[in-house]
């Protein structure tokens, strides 16, 4: 397989961005403390470098499998693409994160929240290491 490594690591940045972003104040920041019980100005800066660093090689790591799925399954159009990451996105992680709700009794606003994320930022890696092939 013949991986875009420049592709993965601009796909990984978008997508952590579009993280950041979207727990800003700006967007859904504030209903995701308050599902999780964290005050206004609650969020501790301490450790903060290493929860990002952290983060980021997650996202990293998304988006080189999601780079070699688009590659072992030939999704060669940003369509096929899209269809291939809505699928990874129901199958494993929209079921994964599931079990916050069934077993640790988190909010279904929560679920959407988190889960909405990660189909956001799958679809928009795809159609960029799609286009980037």
């Amino acid at each position: 397989m013949d991986i875009n490594v420049v592709a993965v690591v601009v796909a990984a940045i978008v997508g952590f961005g579009i993280g950041w972003a979207w727990y800003s104040e700006f967007l859904f920041g504030k209903p995701w403390r308050r599902e999780m019980n964290i005050p206004d100005g609650g969020v501790s800066m301490e450790g903060m470098g290493k929860s990002m660093t952290l983060g980021f090689i997650a996202t990293l790591v998304m988006a080189y499998v999601l780079e070699n799925m688009i590659i072992a399954t030939a999704a060669s159009t940003v369509s096929a693409a899209l269809v291939l990451g809505v699928w990874l996105w129901a199958g494993f992680v929209a079921t994964i994160m599931l079990g916050g709700v069934l077993w640790e009794k988190k909010s279904w606003k929560l679920y959407g929240i988190n889960a909405a994320h990660y189909f956001v930022v799958i679809l928009v890696m795809a159609a960029i290491l799609t286009l980037w092939a």
